[in-house]
């Protein structure tokens, strides 16, 4: 393995926040990108650099291409996972764009939707729409036409424009989670009721590892149900704080100094349609700031 210059590894170390962006957007996992993130340093490591003319350029195709591999392994795993697989939140307090150009393809909702493409199809629109690449780079990247590109880019905004829906504003969005938290702590399932659409579904994922419903739950009262049981726990035991994840507020439920579980909720103007609950505890190691919840 070559010695890295004092030049490479600042080359690195200025292109790993867009490194690590791309390949969360690929995984949905924080400490899969790592792994990637970790393995391109160690291919970057063993790169004659004389010969790259843009670490970036390069450093981005690595990290894009060991994306794709890792997601479809991924994906077999994810085949056998103990209830509802959902991505691993990040705070983007510090990074709200993730190291990209845009917000693209960061938000939980996103996230979930963009599981259901093809990787190479998920690559090209994360790199087009969160970070800006033109479509000669990425048929570069991909090894691909740019029309191909194009036809990629464009499938994947109708899939998710056709299983989206529109969201509330942020202001909107902190107003609900102030009057759940309110509802919840009391038990209030009429009031709960009230905030949910007649089609809400709630998703958990315990990983088997922590006691969670392993199928979706659904319908407003239901939900409200679950949620004002649950809330029984919010007790001097348990407390509770707001950060900013994958770009959006969230709850963040605490036990001692550990998070419990994080709470994402969707809303349109007609009320919560979706909540999803990341309980398994590998998911919730990475959040930042943990001493100051």
């Amino acid at each position: 393995m070559q010695t890295v210059s004092t030049e490479s590894l600042d080359a690195f170390e200025a292109a790993r926040p867009r490194l690590f962006g791309i390949a969360y957007r690929m995984l949905g996992s924080a400490a899969e990108a790592e792994d990637v993130v970790q393995d391109a340093w160690l291919r970057w490591q063993g790169t004659n650099h004389e010969e790259i003319r843009e670490p970036v350029a390069f450093l981005t195709t690595t990290v894009t291409r060991l994306a794709i591999n890792a997601l479809q392994s991924a994906r077999v795993q994810r085949e056998t996972y103990i209830g509802p697989w959902l991505p691993e939140p990040v705070d983007t307090s510090a990074d709200p764009y993730l190291g990209a150009e845009r917000g693209e393809a960061l938000e939980m909702a996103v996230l979930l939707l963009l599981e259901k493409l093809p990787a190479a199809e998920r690559a090209a629109y994360v790199l087009r729409e969160a970070f800006d690449y033109d479509y000669h780079q990425i048929a570069a990247l991909l090894e691909t036409t740019e029309a191909n590109c194009r036809q990629m880019v464009t499938r994947a905004k109708k899939h998710l424009a056709t299983e989206r829906r529109a969201t509330v504003s942020r202001q909107q969005q902190e107003r609900l989670l102030d009057l759940f938290l309110a509802a919840a702590q009391t038990g209030d399932t009429a009031a709960l009721e009230k905030l949910f659409t007649a089609d809400i579904v709630s998703l958990a994922d315990g990983g088997g590892v922590v006691t969670a419903a392993r199928v979706p739950v659904l319908g407003r009262e239901r939900v409200a149900q679950v949620v004002a049981f649950f809330g029984q726990r919010f007790g001097p035991e348990m407390r509770t704080t707001r950060m900013e994840l994958n770009g959006e507020p969230a709850l963040v439920l605490v036990q001692g100094t550990e998070p419990f579980a994080i709470i994402h909720m969707e809303a349109t103007d007609e009320g919560v349609h979706r909540m999803l609950w990341v309980m398994n505890p590998a998911k919730l190691k990475n959040i930042a700031a943990l001493s100051q919840i």
